[in-house]
């Protein structure tokens, strides 16, 4: 077996997703597998869920999660903030039509 480099499989460019951590040629970032992951799917499952990657990659991205958590964790706490601050706000729009 080939030895493989993990440092191509994650990346971060500019203009995806915002310059997250994301799987190489894919639109898939290290948060969103890091979520399943943490919902209690495993890497075989998760990758059932995106044909498009591999198991290879998927622990690529996990090893980055467990290598860089607070900087993913502050990622999906981030996500989440803003995620319930539209939510409220588009409460309070229907609320008032």
């Amino acid at each position: 077996m080939k030895k493989q480099d993990i440092n191509r499989y994650i990346v971060r460019t500019n203009n995806v997703l915002g310059g997250r951590p994301h799987i190489n040629s894919t639109r898939i970032s290290v948060r969103t597998i890091t979520n399943g992951y943490k919902k209690g799917y495993s890497p075989d499952e998760i990758m059932e869920q995106y044909d498009q990657i591999s198991l290879f990659q998927i622990y690529a991205a996990l090893t980055y999660y467990h290598a860089n958590q607070k900087e993913i964790e502050d990622d999906i706490m981030e996500e989440d903030k803003e995620y319930n601050r539209l939510f409220n706000k588009y409460n309070q729009l229907s609320k008032s039509s």
